[in-house]
């Protein structure tokens, strides 16, 4: 099973989407803005993907949040907190399979998917 966490909306999310459709290759998609992310899962990632590549400081949700909720990205729970209160500062797509995840578009992962 493939489940891939995003928002539709993103650049990011839309490529790795369309990768997934024309290489007819079942995945299920979790939208942050519809579904939200729980503090367990989050847990689960960080054991995985440093919060360094988790949380996005490049995206406009990064430069519109004050210097004090950036501070909070400097420890595992700080980051925990900010992205369960704001899901659009997690980098995108986070895809989980059977066989590991990743976070971001990557074709040279997704290949391995085939």
């Amino acid at each position: 099973m493939i489940t891939l966490y995003g928002i539709p909306n993103c650049t990011s999310v839309k490529k790795t989407r369309v990768w997934l459709e024309e290489h007819g290759i079942a995945y299920q998609f979790h939208d942050f803005k519809k579904l939200g992310i729980d503090e367990k899962t989050l847990k689960q990632w960080l054991k995985t993907i440093p919060r360094e590549v988790l949380v996005n400081k490049k995206g406009t949700t990064w430069r519109g949040l004050s210097a004090d909720e950036q501070a909070l990205a400097a420890t595992d729970a700080g980051a925990i907190e900010l992205m369960l209160a704001k899901t659009s500062v997690i980098k995108r797509p986070v895809v989980v399979t059977d066989k590991g995840m990743w976070v971001g578009h990557d074709e040279d992962q997704l290949v391995t998917l085939k």
